[in-house]
C-alpha cells in the first residue's frame, strides 16, 4: 500500500536532520548559502554565519532540486509585485504543487510550511489548511496539499531570497530576513472556516479564535471610558493586499498612549498570544518590533461585526505606523497582518 505524503513526511525527518546539520558543505550551494547566512549573520549580530534556521535551509534545498523548467515558473526576480502581494485566498502562480514538483520536492515544501509554525501549531495549522482548501475534487489531506502554489523570489546573485506558500486562508513567508525591518518576510494572512462559511458566535473549533478571546479579555479590563473609545461602529473592510497598507494618520479607536503601564504590559502579553502560531524567529522579531512603538498604537472593537451581538467582540484591529493587526470574525475568521520596524515604515 502507498505511503501518503503525510507519512513520507514524518519518516523523512531524521534524513532532514542529517542533511541540515552538514548542509553548509553537501547539498546546498556555496553561492546560494553565502547569500542566505550573510543575511542572517548581519541580522543576528555574532551568530554563525551557517547556523540557518530550519525553514530557510529548506527552502535553500528546494531551490537547489529545481530543475530550469521549474525555476521558469515558480522563480522571480525579488523585486516583483507578487512578493508583497497577499489574499485572503490565491495562488501565487498557476502552477500547483501536484502538478510542477515531484513526491521528494513536495515533501520539503509541506516542512517548510510546518517548520514556519510553532511545534504547539503545525498540526493545528496544517488541519486549518487542508479542511479550508477542500474541494469536490480534493478530498484526502495529499490532495488537497496538491492545490497549493508556491513562488521563490530572487536576486541574480542570491544574497535575497524569499519563499511564499498560498491557498485559501493562507499566504505564508520564508525571507531569512532578507527584508530588514519587516517581519514574517512582509504582510501575513491567515483565516479558517472551521463550522462553514458563516460560524456561530462562538467559532466552534476554529483554530485562531483564541486569539480573539486573548484581546476580550484586555477589553473587559479597561475603563468604561476606555472601552467607549475602542468601540467603533464598522472596521475597515478587505481589499486584498491594500488591505495591510500602513498609514501615518487618520487613526481611531482607543490609543495606547492614554492606556496606563500595566495595561499597555498587558497588551504586550496578548501580542505573545497572537503570536503563538508561528515560528520562534518570527515572533521574537515581531514582538521586538511591536514592543517599540507600543505607545504608538490603536486598539479598536466593531460594534456591527459583533456575530451574535453578545457583546464578545469577533472583528478587532491593533493598528500604529508600523503596524496592523486586522482580525475580522465576521462571517468567520480572516486575520491580516504587517509588521515593520518603526522607522522602516
Amino acid at each position: 500500500m502507498a505511503e501518503t505524503l503525510s507519512t513520507e513526511l514524518s519518516s523523512d525527518i531524521q534524513t532532514r536532520r542529517t542533511f541540515l546539520a552538514g548542509a553548509s558543505h553537501t547539498v546546498v550551494g556555496s553561492s546560494i548559502l553565502t547569500g542566505f547566512s550573510t543575511i542572517v549573520a548581519n541580522e543576528a549580530g555574532s551568530r554563525d554565519a551557517n547556523a540557518l534556521p530550519r525553514s530557510e535551509m529548506l527552502v535553500l534545498r528546494l531551490y537547489e532540486s529545481l530543475s530550469e523548467h521549474q525555476k521558469n515558473k515558480v522563480v522571480k526576480p525579488y523585486d516583483h509585485p507578487l512578493r508583497s502581494r497577499v489574499e485572503s485566498s490565491w495562488h501565487i502562480i498557476d502552477e500547483r504543487v501536484g502538478d510542477l514538483f515531484d513526491r521528494s520536492q513536495q515533501l520539503l515544501i509541506r516542512e517548510i510550511f510546518m517548520s514556519l509554525h510553532s511545534p504547539e501549531f503545525r498540526n493545528k495549522t496544517w488541519d486549518q489548511f487542508v479542511h479550508d482548501n477542500k474541494t469536490s475534487k480534493a478530498k484526502t489531506p495529499d490532495d488537497v496539499f496538491a492545490t497549493a502554489s508556491i513562488a521563490i523570489f530572487a536576486t541574480p546573485n542570491l544574497d535575497k531570497v524569499e519563499f511564499v506558500f498560498t491557498g485559501r486562508h493562507c499566504t505564508r513567508r520564508c525571507d531569512g530576513n532578507a527584508q530588514p525591518g519587516t517581519a514574517f518576510g512582509g504582510p501575513m494572512f491567515y483565516g479558517h472556516a472551521a463550522g462553514g462559511y458563516y460560524e456561530k458566535p462562538e467559532h466552534p473549533g476554529n483554530v485562531y479564535w483564541f486569539q480573539a478571546k486573548q484581546v476580550n479579555e484586555l477589553y473587559q479590563k479597561l475603563e468604561a471610558d476606555q472601552q467607549k473609545k475602542a468601540v467603533l461602529e464598522n472596521s475597515r473592510g478587505e481589499d486584498g493586499t491594500r488591505t495591510v497598507s500602513l498609514r501615518d494618520k487618520g487613526f481611531e479607536g482607543l490609543a495606547t498612549y492614554d492606556m496606563s503601564p500595566e495595561q499597555r504590559k498587558e497588551l504586550l502579553r496578548v501580542i505573545e498570544a497572537l503570536l503563538l502560531p508561528f515560528r520562534e524567529e518570527d515572533r521574537m522579531e515581531a514582538l521586538r518590533m511591536i514592543e517599540a512603538q507600543i505607545t504608538e498604537l490603536y486598539l479598536t472593537f466593531y460594534r456591527k461585526e459583533d456575530v451574535g451581538e453578545d457583546g464578545i467582540w469577533d472583528t478587532w484591529q491593533i493598528e500604529g505606523p508600523s503596524m496592523l493587526w486586522y482580525f475580522r470574525g465576521a462571517p468567520h475568521v480572516h486575520c491580516w497582518v504587517h509588521v515593520k520596524e518603526p522607522a522602516l515604515a
